[in-house]
């Protein structure tokens, strides 16, 4: 027989786009329009209610690039409609498919209460009165990279223009025809169905000729009077029900909303609430829905800014077709938050949804972040989460991830139970491809039965849609694809956990075979988010000391709300520098408002530790001794201590135009300023094998995300920057502290670094500013270290990781950017060095052949880039950051001068050196934080960790008497008791084990 199989399919890819799709509305009615146009930034509904509107029609021209306009739309449903299924029809002048990222509106009524959102692939409002009276509030946002990967003005408001950008559609009152919508939707499923089977399946002919069937029920000049009997040809192989092996995809609706991205914070808020305002009024049609929302910021601002739309959320919380997911502020990026900082996002997020809504999230839900650090196993179980999720790794350029399912182990032996959903995205639409491709890439087959899918469209896309709904019911049980199920994410955790507790372990850091540059982009965003970081480690030891000698008040909210800020400036878009201009210039003023009120608490809590006076008291907060030449003299203060100026005078270095020399260290500058020696005066060995701190621009063309990404091809070019235009010191050495000052120009740009050497220490430091303005290029300072290092050390989250510095596999190879915080060490046994680093997180480290056929060790920071998209001046402008070289470093002395360099003593005019409020005795073992306990109880919370990687015991003593200790968990929840002992409580830690305790004073 001829098989005319494309026939079929030819015909019914026509019959549904000409024929069935039209007929799905079977009548419709324009409806009146007015609009006003807001004058500048977004007002809430009270003032639009009351505003002037004048008459607007289809056809005409709207919004300016971030403008809002409110459309008043009236009329009256026919009267023969009445009864039936009506709805509200909105084009805005959806610019083309996609979901989001354009403009998108939310429906009020005329009292101003929120209906649902507008968006391109969900545009409808229901109609259940006789007249038609809805408000609508359009957003104006421009489509950034709706021409691709190109430069755009549109990131910033005040270069995006004044003209335009939308043309006014269409807004009517429609009869929806639910037949013909029923027929449309049964043969789409199917169709996508049949086109994932194999030709040789006998189920794929089956469907193809039942839906010639239908087609032939079908009167193409009465759809909606056929449309019953079409359907009845699709009731059979509809209702085949699936092999009893078939795999289970349990959904989710989920809508990741970028909490700034293409668009501004103020924008993400209005996105929100249409978002919810949606999936709420869904989950009214359609009783099985479930939606799983993370973010608590994002709820935040709902609660703030919709309290309506909240009261909504809060109701399908305790109904169970909402979940709280993730247990974070925000979707944070996942390598560069600090320590203490990851910790916090667990906190306010879980606590956010335990006082709002008393519900425990049990998972961290980070599908889009760029990487995951490797002390997150520990993280999210120490804060009572069980299991994670992720989805990006699926986009590794190099090495597919093994495993779908498996346990992930951290780098303290922790670990958590782990899904990357096979069908490879957090916003599917149930299509027959995906159905086929979860199934098909599914890792585990054969020991695990289950996945999980994340449906609906995100990022102003309004969610789930009822068509997906729908789609899921017809998928529950079918012949020839997976089962779906609608369920809760911890419902599919619990069940995948219990059928595959022997799944396999994927021990270390997830690290994103891409989106590399995201450890540089932006440079002032990173460092305001560093400095933020330290400054509320200062505020907080400060101020809780001061208030337990009952000299100050602490400020519990202030630290709430700053708290919160910087957690928010985290985000998986703004941390890793891969926003739009706007998002990153508010991020440095916000930035500068948070280190200017985090100083005042500061200053203020010193002051009143130190007591009035003229005398100079010095505050460390580092965890370590530190101190070093202060006035002239060689001063020590202990970790979180205070002291006095000494008056051990420092011994003078030796400063010429081309040498440092302080008895530790020697340096030698050649004619260009760059380091020829850098002589290990204590261990008597050259530390370099080549010129040190050589600046290196290479050309940065990566092949598509501009902003996001370091393609391994730049290696290959690179000019080094050695001309210069001056030298000459800048600190003689008399008093203990030599400096030499540097300076280059190269294309636009100049660059200022002062070398600085001090008594009493081997740390050189390079504090450098750099005026940038060169265009896709990328500068890397470099360090030829004379050590053979099959792998590196690089201070990470509560810890440490090492990379290999070969590139045997492609696992090794495909790390050829990486991430560090204050440090990163190379070593040869008996002898390492580190480069610290006050602001940047990018590096690379790798090994060359020489002449002798000895291997060296390069250690190169990455200290700025200039992509062009999506913000096209990303970068430009002024940098400052120091960076450090350590010889004869261990790991223990990259830690504490690493901190050191972060943490730059605090002075204060007084007559009181205050004893540290806590003291620990072995240095393997650091204090993170020290704060009074969150419910305001006057407890003293500390934050340990053991930071060199092996066992650790300690004694913990206090400054005030003790009445007891608990051991606790992130949440301050109590998980044990603790030994307090007359000396203090004794403390024993594994490799990099987090402790938190909370301490209660005695009355």
């Amino acid at each position: 027989m001829h098989d005319d199989r494309r026939l079929v399919e030819d015909r019914l890819a026509r019959m549904l786009t000409t024929r069935i799709a039209p007929a799905k509305y079977a009548g419709s009615v324009p409806l009146d329009i007015e609009v006003w146009h807001v004058p500048d930034e977004p007002v809430p509904v009270s003032e639009a209610l009351a505003a002037d509107y004048q008459p607007v029609t289809v056809g005409q021209r709207w919004g300016a690039p971030w403008s809002t306009s409110w459309f008043r739309v009236t009329g009256t449903v026919p009267e023969q409609w009445r009864g039936h299924r009506v709805e509200a029809v909105i084009d805005l002048g959806f610019t083309r498919a996609q979901s989001g990222f354009q403009a998108e509106a939310l429906a009020y009524d005329l009292t101003g209460k929120p209906i649902k959102g507008i968006a391109p692939r969900n545009n409808h409002v229901p109609i259940t009165a006789e007249e038609v009276g809805l408000l609508l509030e359009a957003a104006a946002n421009p489509d950034v990279l709706g021409g691709g990967m190109q430069p755009t003005p549109m990131g910033d408001k005040a270069t995006a223009g004044k003209e335009p950008l939308y043309v006014l559609a269409g807004a009517d009152v429609r009869l929806l025809d639910e037949e013909v919508w029923h027929l449309e939707l049964d043969m789409e499923v199917l169709s996508q169905l049949m086109a994932e089977l194999s030709i040789s399946d006998p189920r794929r002919h089956e469907i193809l000729r039942a839906l010639e069937r239908s087609m032939d029920a079908i009167d193409v000049a009465d759809v909606s009077g056929t449309a019953e009997a079409a359907r009845a040809e699709l009731a059979g192989v509809l209702s085949r029900p699936a092999h009893a092996s078939a795999h289970t995809l349990s959904a989710v609706g989920h809508a990741h909303i970028d909490s700034a991205w293409l668009w501004p914070q103020r924008e993400t808020i209005r996105k929100t609430a249409r978002t919810f305002a949606t999936v709420t009024a869904l989950a009214k049609e359609y009783p099985e829905f479930i939606f799983a929302c993370s973010q608590a910021q994002q709820y935040a601002w709902v609660k703030q800014h919709q309290p309506v739309i909240f009261e909504r959320i809060a109701a399908n919380v305790k109904s169970g077709q909402w979940a709280p997911v993730g247990g974070m502020w925000v979707e944070s990026d996942a390598n560069l938050p600090g320590g203490e900082a990851l910790a916090r996002q667990l906190i306010h997020g879980k606590r956010f949804f335990l006082d709002e809504f008393d519900y425990e999230c049990e998972e961290v839900w980070l599908p889009d972040s760029f990487g995951y650090t490797a002390a997150f196993p520990q993280l999210a179980r120490l804060a009572g989460a069980k299991w994670f999720l992720t989805q990006k790794m699926s986009w590794n350029q190099t090495n597919k991830m093994p495993h779908h399912t498996f346990w992930w182990e951290g780098i303290d032996g922790t670990r958590v139970f782990t899904h990357l959903p096979p069908v490879d995205t957090y916003n599917s639409e149930f299509s027959g491809r995906e159905m086929a491709y979860a199934v098909a890439n599914y890792a585990e087959k054969g020991r695990g039965t289950k996945s999980l899918v994340p449906f609906g469209y995100g990022d102003g896309g309004g969610g789930p849609t009822r068509e997906m709904l729908e789609r899921a019911r017809r998928l529950k049980d079918l012949e020839g694809t997976a089962k779906v199920v609608i369920e809760k994410p911890g419902e599919f955790f619990r069940a995948a956990q219990e059928e595959y507790p022997d799944a396999p372990v994927w021990s270390g850091e997830m690290y994103l075979e891409l989106h590399r540059a995201t450890y540089t982009t932006q440079a002032r965003t990173k460092a305001g988010n560093r400095r933020s970081e330290h400054l509320l480690r200062e505020a907080e030891l400060w101020a809780a000391t001061a208030a337990v000698a009952g000299t100050f008040d602490y400020p519990y909210q202030a630290f709430d709300r700053l708290w919160k800020v910087v957690l928010l400036h985290q985000f998986h878009d703004i941390l890793p520098g891969s926003s739009i201009a706007w998002v990153h210039k508010e991020a440095e003023a916000t930035y500068a408002a948070v280190a200017a009120e985090l100083n005042a608490i500061t200053d203020a809590a010193i002051a009143a530790l130190a007591g009035e006076g003229h005398r100079k008291v010095l505050f460390n907060a580092s965890p370590h001794l530190n101190g070093g030449v202060i006035d002239g003299n060689l001063t020590g203060i202990s970790g979180l201590g205070a002291a006095f100026v000494s008056c051990i005078a420092a011994a003078p270095v030796t400063v010429t135009d081309r040498l440092l020399d302080n008895g530790f260290v020697r340096v030698e500058l050649d004619d260009n300023g760059l380091f020829c020696s850098v002589t290990d005066l204590v261990n008597n060995r050259e530390v370099l094998s080549g010129a040190g701190n050589l600046l290196q621009l290479h050309p940065d063309l990566p092949n598509y995300w501009d902003a996001w990404d370091i393609d391994a091809h730049y290696k290959r070019k690179h000019v080094d920057l050695t001309d210069v235009d001056s030298i000459k010191v800048v600190s003689d050495g008399t008093e203990g502290d030599g400096a030499i000052e540097i300076v280059r120009s190269f294309g636009s740009s100049r660059i200022t670094q002062v070398i600085r050497v001090r008594a009493g220490t081997s740390r050189i430091d390079i504090r450098t500013e750099i005026d940038w303005h060169e265009s896709e290029k990328i500068l890397k300072a470099a360090f030829p270290v004379d050590v053979h290092a099959d792998r590196s050390a690089a201070e990470i989250q509560f810890g440490h990781v090492y990379r290999s510095t070969h590139t045997n596999t492609s696992w090794d190879a495909a790390r050829f950017e990486i991430y560090a915080h204050r440090w990163v060490h190379v070593a040869e046994q008996g002898y390492g060095v580190a480069v610290l680093n006050d602001s940047t997180y990018g590096h690379d480290i790798s090994r060359t052949t020489r002449e002798d056929g000895g291997t060296t060790t390069t250690v190169r920071l990455s200290l700025v880039r200039a992509p062009r998209c999506p913000d096209p001046e990303a970068d430009q402008g002024k940098h400052v950051m120091t960076y450090a070289l350590l010889p004869g470093a261990s790991i223990s002395d990259a830690v504490s001068e690493g901190y050191a360099l972060n943490l730059p003593v605090r002075t204060a005019q007084g007559s009181v050196v205050p004893e540290p409020l806590i003291t620990v005795d072995t240095a393997a073992i650091v204090v993170e934080a020290v704060k009074l306990a969150d419910d305001q109880s006057g407890d003293v919370v500390v934050r340990l960790y053991e930071a060199l990687g092996g066992r650790a015991k300690a004694m913990l003593t206090t400054s005030f008497a003790l009445a007891g200790a608990e051991v606790t968990d992130l949440l301050e929840r109590p998980l044990g008791s603790a030994e307090v002992t007359g000396e203090g409580i004794p403390v024993s830690l594994r490799p990099f084990q987090i402790l938190t305790l909370r301490l209660r004073r005695a009355s």
